[in-house]
């Protein structure tokens, strides 16, 4: 085996720009695996980052639409209110913590400067179930809320526009809509949503406050949507079904009755959205994986060459006592160095392309062992199975008229 392997390396070096342009292919194609499912890799990780960030085991109830004359319009005739989101904490025993909210687009003023963004009323659950914690100071509480304090917690992108970057503004009195609020807390960054919407250009500030200062609505107690945390993700589909049943009693809608509100589980969503980026993932893998079939056939294709250029040498080999397993395995051994040696350029050369895009490009990018060992494996196999026909083909030569071959 040690003198096989021998002579196909000294077969090989003894033509090294044929083989390198060989490899050619090889290397395109397993730089090209790599490359894609890299892409979809880091789409991936991004994904479940925002799911993560999402918060955890998390549904949406909102105000559904109302239909007039078979058609669906904005707005509900039964509008969430606060004491929803009491009786969701008191009566669904697979409900872990309820945060209802109203929201406000609003200009913030600090000194000189000002900087418009979403003003969220809520209450001290809100920033368990969405996972938020505070960099600087602290969060809101229950007494917060009871005291309607003007008191807010703001984002990090808030903190920066209005106080510049690192600054602690922890005590500092800012204007929401010439309303003064003294700042608490500094909200540690989230980043973007799965929407692309910035998380940490927010402010956070008591529910009550909001409602009463902020926030000009018609229904007293009347809330956007409320925030639901399942105990466990095993409890999610038992948590939207006593939610739709309580919530259906309470607007008294009959068995006949759409419902008036709408629940989301933006863990599935997220989730699904996930599911679509791997599917992507598998399919650019797939494309890719084209360029080593490609490169296989140019493997083939050489060693075919080979095979005839070297019928002289097969014939003294047999005449001196060569199995055709000899002959068949060297050939192989040609084959197979070629496609691995191709292929740990092409894992190289992936690596590379990775790093560039996510360098220049600003792509996410992750190269899972699990890819580079596929990508190496199916180079092995491309050597294999190309390799395969040329030196069976070599193998059937007959000693005497390899010998006369010219």
């Amino acid at each position: 085996m040690l003198e096989t392997l021998r002579t196909a390396v000294s077969s090989l070096m003894a033509n090294k720009a044929r083989s390198l342009l060989t490899m050619l292919g090889v290397i395109i194609g397993v730089s090209a695996v790599i490359a894609m499912v890299a892409i979809g890799g880091g789409a991936s990780s991004q994904m479940e980052g925002l799911i993560s960030g999402m918060g955890s085991n998390m549904i949406i109830l909102t105000s559904g639409a109302r239909r007039q004359g078979g058609v669906r319009t904005a707005g509900s005739s039964a509008p969430l209110t606060l004491s929803d989101a009491a009786a969701i904490t008191d009566e669904c025993w697979s409900v872990k913590d309820v945060a209802p909210q109203v929201s406000v687009g609003a200009q913030l003023i600090y000194e000189n400067r000002n900087w418009p963004t979403q003003v969220v009323g809520t209450t001290e659950p809100f920033f368990r179930i969405r996972d938020f914690t505070a960099r600087f100071g602290r969060l809101l509480d229950d007494e917060d809320s009871r005291s309607a304090a003007k008191v807010c917690v703001i984002g990090q992108t808030v903190a920066t526009e209005l106080f510049g970057a690192n600054a602690n503004p922890v005590g500092d009195v800012i204007r929401i809509n010439r309303i003064p609020f003294e700042v608490v807390g500094v909200l540690a960054s989230k980043g973007q949503s799965s929407m692309g919407q910035d998380q940490d250009n927010t402010v956070i500030t008591p529910i009550e406050t909001a409602q009463r200062r902020l926030v000009r609505s018609a229904i007293s107690g009347s809330v956007s949507m409320i925030y639901i945390q399942a105990k466990d993700a095993s409890a999610m589909d038992a948590t939207m079904s006593e939610v739709r049943a309580l919530m259906r009693q309470r607007h008294r809608l009959d068995q006949d009755r759409e419902d008036d509100f709408e629940l989301r589980n933006m863990t599935q969503m997220l989730e699904s959205l996930a599911q679509s980026t791997r599917v992507m993932s598998l399919l650019l893998g797939c494309v890719a994986s084209i360029s080593l079939l490609v490169g296989g056939i140019g493997i083939m294709n050489i060693m075919l060459v080979s095979v005839t250029e070297r019928t002289r040498e097969i014939g003294i080999r047999m005449a001196i006592g060569a199995r055709a397993w000899d002959i068949r395995l060297q050939f192989l051994l040609e084959a197979l160095l070629l496609s691995l040696t191709g292929g740990v350029l092409g894992i190289a050369l992936g690596f590379a392309a990775s790093s560039g895009m996510s360098i220049f490009l600003k792509w996410p990018t992750y190269v899972s062992p699990a890819a580079v060992m596929l990508a190496a494996g199916f180079s092995a196999f491309v050597g294999v199975f190309f390799g395969f026909y040329p030196a069976w083909k070599a193998s059937l030569l007959r000693p005497i008229e390899a010998l006369r071959f010219e």
